[in-house]
Order: structure tokens, then sequence, then C-alpha cells
């Protein structure tokens, strides 16, 4: 990945993954392209802006270029893992990259930028990006790719019919629990807190938060809701849940469940030696620090009693908004089933 090269041929964007079409500005029509090798791809935990703070060699190409460079019949076959964030989508997503035969993708900036264009522009661009995002190195291999949080807002758009998705997501007590632990979490909660309300109130769902634990609410009803809103329109597709602490209390069986719900090849032994494996023991966004699923659970039991009140508070917020809302009611119900 050393030296900086010209800007790709066609050929060369539509043979592999090399060329990631990393991100998009929807205003100017130019995507950005970075060089990358399976490695990168491994050794990635973002495919965002923070991929630019090492050196790359990018390219800023029109988007026309790209989207004639995949014109023709390439696959469209990327799985899809969608969730609410927070949710160990990280995790799983380095898991099953360890899989024979996985490219996995996570959080390409191009998927946030179009989830955060309006839906007139995003029509422009969406039709190619199955295609540019099922590119792999070998025809054996499969890519897994990882979205954004809210780019579950347009997965309905980006998972062509028949092909599958993963949608991760917690319960509300545990989320809110895990985000009160946290203060980075604490922190991206305020940022986004006013987007978010947003996008509920687009759904006619209305939390109105006081605190930090009724802003994780908040958060976890407009992550939910955008989950079961897509599942709702993408009865052609496959979809499958995951409830990321079941997950973890049995991951072996979880990483067999989702490879073989992806079509991914997992031999027994491989999955066992990942489920007890060095990953686990991680913290996933950066693997320097540890973090495991007992310190998940250690810090959710630590929040839930500290929070106790904040957060019963909370959840009886967001039963009574699930009242009014059909997608809620439903996200809970779901949650509580798990």
């Amino acid at each position: 990945m050393g030296h900086m090269s010209s800007a790709p041929s066609p050929q060369e964007i539509a043979r592999d993954a090399c060329w990631l079409a990393q991100a998009l500005d929807p205003a100017a029509g130019m995507v950005r392209l970075v060089a990358m090798n399976r490695e990168a791809y491994r050794a990635a935990s973002f495919l965002d802006d923070r991929l630019l703070q090492m050196p790359v060699d990018a390219q800023i190409v029109p988007w026309p270029d790209v989207e004639n460079a995949v014109a023709g019949e390439l696959r469209r076959d990327a799985r899809w893992i969608f969730h609410i964030g927070h949710v160990g989508s990280t995790l799983l997503s380095r898991l099953l990259g360890e899989l024979d035969g996985v490219l996995a993708v996570r959080e390409p900036r191009l998927l946030r930028d179009l989830a955060l264009s309006p839906p007139e522009v995003r029509q422009r661009y969406i039709a190619p990006v199955a295609k540019l995002m099922s590119r792999t190195f070998a025809d054996s291999e499969i890519a897994c790719v990882k979205a954004t949080s809210f780019a579950s807002e347009i997965a309905a758009q980006l998972v062509p019919p028949g092909e599958r998705a993963l949608f991760m997501y917690a319960t509300p007590r545990n989320y809110v629990a895990s985000i009160l632990a946290g203060e980075n979490s604490l922190q991206e909660l305020r940022i986004l807190a006013g987007g978010r309300a947003q996008r509920a109130n687009a759904r006619d769902i209305y939390v109105p938060a006081q605190n930090d634990a009724d802003h994780a609410a908040a958060a976890w009803a407009t992550e939910m809701a955008a989950l079961e809103g897509a599942a709702e329109t993408m009865a052609d597709r496959q979809v499958a849940w995951a409830d990321f602490d079941q997950m973890l209390r049995g991951m072996e069986a979880e990483l067999t469940r989702v490879a073989a719900f992806f079509g991914f090849t997992a031999d027994a032994d491989r999955v066992q030696s990942l489920a007890a494996g060095p990953l686990m023991g991680r913290y996933s966004k950066a693997l320097e620090y540890e973090y495991s699923a007992g310190v998940r659970q250690e810090l959710i039991a630590e929040s839930s009693e500290r929070f106790a009140r904040e957060i019963d508070g909370a959840l009886a917020m967001l039963h009574t908004a699930a009242e009014k809302s059909p997608l809620l009611a439903r996200a809970l119900e779901r949650a509580e089933e798990s």
C-alpha cells in the first residue's frame, strides 16, 4: 500500500475489493476511493475517516466513473449487518472476518454519507452501492458489510431482493445501562440526541427525555424503530435478528447460527476456537484494550444498580410511548422475548 498511484481504471475498480468506495460527497458528485488489501480490511475497526489517520493511497474520482465501472453484471451478494450501536456489531464482524472466505467490511463512510443525504439526492447514488460493497479478492470470498447504526434507515435500499441481513440489538435495559456506564458513549449520546429526536418524531415516536437515561432509552427507541421499519419493508429479503447479550452467553452456537444464515463455511473447530479466542477478550473497536463478556456484564450490573431509578423511569417512558407507536411496541415485544 506504499506508493501513491493514479486513479484506478474502470477494470481495476470492478475487479476486486482493492479500491474501497470509502466516502461520497453527494453535492459535488465525487467519491473517495482508498486502496486496500485483505490485511487492511482486517485491521481497520472502521472504514470512516479514522482510516485516513494512516498513510493511505486515496483517489478522488467523479461518481459517474465509478458507476460506469460497475455497470456490468457484477455480484450483489454482500451480507449485511445493521445494528442499534454499542451492541457488539464490531466484535461479530471481526469474528466473521476470521472465517475462511469472508471479507469483513466495517462501516465505510459512504453508507453514512448516503444515509445523511436527502432522499432525492440519495436516489442518484444508491443503485450501484450493493455491487461496490460486494467486491472481494476472490470469487470464493463473500463480503460481510457492517453499516453505521443510523444507516439502518436505508437498509431496505442497500440490500437487494433475495439477499441477507442481520439486525443486532440489546434489550432496552441492557442498552441504557451500558450507555450510562461509559464516558464516550454518553458524550456520543448527547451529540446525537437532536438528530435522533427528529428521526423518532418522523415515525411518530415521542420520548420526552429529561436525563441521560431517558436520552439513552430514546436512542434505543429510534434505532430499534429504524430496524423494525426496515424489516417491515424487506419481506423479499432474508432478515435474522440477534440480541448481543444472548449471543455472548452462547457465542459458539450463535456464531454457528449467523454463519449458517449468511451461508459462510464455518467448520466447528474454527468456530469453537474463535468463540473462546483472543478477540473475545479485547475491546473490538480498539484491540489494545481488554474487554470481555464478563466485563460488559459487570458494567451493566453496576450501572443498573447505580442508576436504577433513572433506568426504571426511562423504560416506563418507552412503554408509554409505545402505546402510540406500533413499531416501538413491536421492538419492545422483541426485546422482551429475547
